[in-house]
């Protein structure tokens, strides 16, 4: 067996990648509910929010195109801020991809049985791990594969919508020939029905719908010509979920009035359907499988690969560091995939409730992971003594303001009685992880690593 990964994703692989884990059930459900939040002020959250997510990619993708290494933000807060933080934070993004994973194959399990209702959940959540397991048990070149597929089914999807909405609002397609026109976007209470409070508000809902593009940065150290590959995926796949997110909402609230659209179904469907397309509903729940199984894909890639990163600095197992000759972490795959079956015993067990838990406590390690990201890169920033080519703009203030509008997120998860477990499950986990560092005498194992490993 062969000790290091292979460099075998392109920039169309990486760059899908991103898109993936960020185009999902969020915008094809969820964003009725946002909508209902806000009003038409949620573009503007959703432009101030996208905002601070290109800040922390940019902050990432410096990184990451000048060391290109596998753990990516776990490894480079070992190197600039403690190996005790770097532990905290590999560990930690570790929990929440198992925690996503597990959310997605419960979501497969929910949206299949709207074709196979007698069906029981925890079979087809079952069979998701066993399929995408298996595909990443093989080269990470399939794995690149697989999700440029499943990423470019969702984005065609977006895009059909954009541009039936639009033939909708300007040349009167579904309505009869009579343009629709955007007057429903300030005619129902104005651009903030709800007051600046109803934007503020949905800001930490939405932010969440860009979790999963730091996958960019763990794909650094399989990528060919990282100093390139990356900047051009940061810089791309930003204005792409811009586009796609903003696009798609204003379609929605020009054609619909927010007011009136149903927080449980998907404008999606419904836009989908006033075009003619009786089928809606099912084309839209096979976008919504292949959108979770997307994101299932992308979650065993990572945590795989952040198990090979803990396992090279003395912090987990260091047979989790052994790769294939093909390149893959064939073991940080099997305990990734037996961690993910801990969420079918959970589909079994009580499989209503299973997906609302999961996200609702992940929230804390999305924003550990961000914030991680900007001090590591302020810290990896002020030991350059040469300016990089691809660099942070505006840096530190735009740090200053990421990681204020940051601290603010937590805040309002507190603040919601909704979203405060994710804080209460967030501190016990940290406090957890902590216990275990000195009590199976980590630290102590990491000092007989080689310096050039860690």
């Amino acid at each position: 067996m062969t000790q290091s990964l292979q460099r075998q994703l392109t920039p169309r692989h990486i760059t899908f990648m991103a898109l993936g884990m960020c185009i999902g059930a969020g915008l094809f459900l969820g964003s009725a509910s946002t909508i209902r939040l806000a009003g038409p002020s949620v573009l503007f959250a959703y432009l101030f929010g996208g905002a601070m997510i290109f800040i922390i990619m940019r902050a990432l993708g410096e990184m990451a195109a000048h060391e290109p290494v596998a753990g990516s933000f776990g490894a480079y807060a070992h190197k600039y801020i403690s190996p005790f933080a770097g532990y905290l934070t590999s560990w930690n993004y570790w929990i929440l991809m198992m925690g996503v994973g597990i959310a997605e194959s419960t979501a497969v399990g929910i949206y299949m049985k709207t074709w196979f209702p007698d069906s029981p959940q925890w079979v087809w959540a079952f069979a998701s791990v066993a399929m995408i397991g298996g595909l990443n048990l093989l080269a990470v070149k399939v794995y690149g594969e697989l999700e440029f597929w499943f990423a470019l089914v969702k984005v065609l999807t977006v895009v059909l919508m954009i541009a039936g909405g639009c033939a909708m609002i300007w040349l009167g397609w579904g309505n009869g020939g009579q343009p629709v026109g955007l007057s429903n976007l300030w005619s129902h209470g104005g651009w903030f029905p709800n007051g600046v409070t109803g934007m503020v508000l949905a800001l930490p809902v939405l932010v969440f719908s860009f979790g999963g593009i730091e996958t960019i940065g763990m794909a650094a150290a399989e990528a060919a010509q990282p100093e390139r590959t990356i900047p051009r995926a940061v810089n791309s796949v930003i204005w792409r979920i811009l586009i796609f997110y903003i696009g798609s909402l204003f379609v929605i609230m020009a054609i619909y009035p927010w007011n009136a659209l149903d927080a449980h179904s998907s404008p999606f469907v419904t836009t989908f359907a006033r075009l003619g397309i009786p089928s809606a509903a099912g084309l839209i729940n096979f976008v919504v499988i292949t959108a979770a199984l997307s994101s299932f894909n992308s979650t065993t890639f990572s945590g795989s690969r952040m198990l090979h990163s803990l396992a090279g600095k003395g912090q987990a197992p260091a047979a989790m560091g052994r790769v294939s000759a093909q390149g893959v972490p064939v073991r940080g795959v099997l305990v990734t995939m037996v961690f993910l079956l801990f969420g079918v015993l959970m589909n079994y067990l009580v499989p209503g409730r299973i997906f609302g838990m999961m996200m609702s406590i992940l929230a804390f390690n999305t924003v550990w992971t961000w914030g991680m990201v900007l001090v590591a890169h302020w810290r990896f920033r002020r030991r350059q003594a040469q300016p990089l080519g691809f660099r942070l703009r505006a840096w530190p203030l735009s740090s200053v303001l990421c990681l204020a509008f940051l601290a603010f997120v937590w805040v309002m998860l507190g603040y919601s009685p909704d979203t405060r477990v994710a804080l209460y499950v967030g501190v016990a986990w940290i406090a957890l992880l902590t216990a275990a560092y000195y009590a199976f005498g980590v630290e102590r194992r990491m000092r007989k690593v080689p310096a050039e490993a860690a």
